[in-house]
């Protein structure tokens, strides 16, 4: 079976071409710029086979490789909007599109996860995949009791590929933070291969799932499809039908725009007080809009685990901040390291950090966009901000690197979808130390 590429030196010269590919591409641009051609053609013309070849070697990896697209996706409403297009489009598909496996792959893969009477449990079953995951790919078939599910069947060599993909995707670091600037990759890198030994096991995504369908076992406005069956490399589930964020994000109305992003934004905020677990996987792939006005989440291999829900200090610091209480502030980041000791940061300048961040609790209703995304990631990742200087004096303890990245995450798909949400009212229901 030859479906995910597993030597490491293959994979290697295919994640190297895309710096040298770039590198080339971008001195013959300014080769043709010399010679009279158009700059913003050229460069729009260089943005665009960039993003194809991002794509095309992403996509056909999958593995790390794959993943670490999906999650970059995510930061696509920071990138400025003269050089997003491309990068929007091809980022976009591999939220849900990657070359499939063979047929033989997937019968094989059955066959030991399931036993060789595999077909007996299913009344159907769609050889053509309906979907790809970052480690896996979907089927659609029929359970032998007349439920529609999907099954879920990891690609062959996914446990190896990811483990090499997440080492030499550090290498390149500095290309993918050109394509999410105020993103920081490298610890975005750091914390998916801590995750990653989870994720390689359907069964322990399995447990992930069937705890957040319990608790949202009846809900008004989140769905979670039921768990069938689970082994390590093959998992069944419900089959959801709705209309995907990306879809929205693309050509969605003003209403629908709105209604997903609350109920996001509910779903993120109410779950690690529900379930005790916070989904750690959020790009729009993941999200659908059912036909009933619930929101459908999927793809559990990722989790935060938070039984206490989450930390009060976030809702303290967001409070401090919205009330302009610098010294407070500043002295809550110390207290809970956010602050190193012998730091010499003044409240002052940690308030200006951290004030825009706050804007979306100031106004009753606040519309989340690509420009104001863009603003922040500007005057954060500007070497020549104070704000720059500021932000690289903070530390994000490790207990809180998963749940900062996703709700930046969360944030993303927020402007994403342009969406306007009475945030603060969510915020106050569901963060613990808001409201106090």
């Amino acid at each position: 079976m030859t479906d995910v590429p597993r030597r490491a030196a293959q994979r290697t010269a295919k994640l190297a071409s895309l710096p040298f590919g770039a590198a080339g591409r971008m001195a013959a641009g300014w080769g043709r710029r010399l010679t009279g051609h158009d700059a913003a053609e050229v460069n729009a013309e260089v943005s665009a086979r960039t993003a194809e070849q991002l794509f095309a070697v992403l996509g056909q990896l999958k593995g790390g490789a794959m993943k670490f697209g999906q999650a970059l996706s995510v930061f696509e409403a920071a990138v400025p909007d003269e050089m997003a297009e491309p990068y929007r489009e091809a980022l976009s598909k591999l939220q849900s599109a990657a070359p499939p496996m063979s047929e033989s792959s997937v019968q094989h893969t059955l066959d030991q996860q399931l036993g060789s009477a595999w077909h007996e449990r299913f009344a159907e079953f769609d050889e053509t995949p309906a979907a790809a995951a970052s480690i896996g790919q979907v089927h659609r078939a029929r359970w032998h009791d007349g439920r529609e599910v999907a099954v879920k069947i990891q690609y062959p060599g996914a446990d190896e590929a990811l483990r090499s993909d997440l080492r030499q995707l550090a290498r390149f670091s500095r290309l993918f933070q050109s394509l999410a600037p105020g993103a920081e990759i490298k610890p975005l890198l750091g914390e998916l291969q801590d995750r990653m030994v989870e994720e390689l096991d359907y069964r322990t995504e399995a447990e992930n799932q069937r705890a957040f369908a319990a608790a949202f076992d009846g809900d008004e406005q989140v769905c979670v499809p039921r768990v069938v069956a689970s082994s390590p490399k093959v998992m069944v589930t419900e089959w959801v039908t709705g209309t995907p964020f990306s879809r929205i994000i693309a050509d969605g109305t003003r209403e629908q725009r709105d209604e997903a992003g609350r109920l996001l934004s509910e779903f993120h905020f109410s779950s690690p007080a529900r379930a005790g677990l916070l989904h750690a996987d959020p790009h729009p792939g993941n999200f659908m809009l059912l036909a009933d006005g619930r929101l459908s989440v999927i793809d559990f291999g990722a989790v935060s685990r938070l039984p206490e829900g989450l930390p009060s200090t976030m809702g303290r610091m967001l409070r401090l901040a919205l009330e302009d209480r610098s010294e407070e502030l500043l002295e809550l980041l110390r207290n809970d390291r956010f602050v190193h000791t012998d730091s010499a940061l003044r409240a002052e300048d940690v308030q200006a950090y951290l004030g825009p961040f706050v804007d979306p609790v100031r106004t009753e209703t606040f519309h989340f966009t690509r420009s104001w995304m863009q603003q922040q990631a500007d005057r954060v990742g500007d070497l020549r901000s104070p704000d720059f200087r500021t932000g690289r004096s903070l530390n994000l303890p490790p207990d809180y690197l998963l749940i900062h990245r996703v709700t930046l995450g969360a944030t993303g798909i927020l402007c994403q979808l342009d969406a306007e949400v009475r945030a603060r009212d969510i915020i106050a229901t569901w963060q613990p130390g808001f409201a106090d």
